[in-house]
């Protein structure tokens, strides 16, 4: 009989859930979402990535690794636009610059800079 009862109770139990599940609507989708700035954060909570404009109008994409440095930064604004590519010290590996022409700069192991 307590068996009985039991199963009864973890039937009635999955049937409620099921028509909790069931009744949820399904995830809210938009067309446009606008925000200032956009960050996206670990499980931590910790600082991974940003989207924002800066105070000069410049619009800035930052990715950082675990422990919060900034490894790589895309930035734009009406000159032109940068791309700047980190290493484990946080000396540029590569710096490329399109304003009122283009160059490229890649810095080896050595701290050697050649610029393209």
């Amino acid at each position: 009989m307590k068996q009985q009862l039991s199963s009864m109770l973890v039937l009635v139990a999955c049937a409620i859930a099921i028509v909790l599940l069931a009744s949820r609507s399904p995830q809210e989708t938009f067309d446009k979402i606008s925000v200032r700035e956009f960050e996206l954060v670990d499980e931590k909570g910790k600082k991974r990535a940003s989207i924002k404009v800066e105070e000069n109008n410049e619009v800035v994409f930052r990715l950082r690794d675990q422990n919060g440095t900034i490894r790589v930064k895309l930035g734009a604004d009406e000159k032109g636009s940068g791309l700047l590519l980190l290493d484990s010290e946080t000396n540029p590996g590569i710096h490329a610059l399109a304003k009122k022409g283009a160059s490229f700069t890649v810095t080896d192991k050595d701290g050697k800079r050649k610029t393209y």
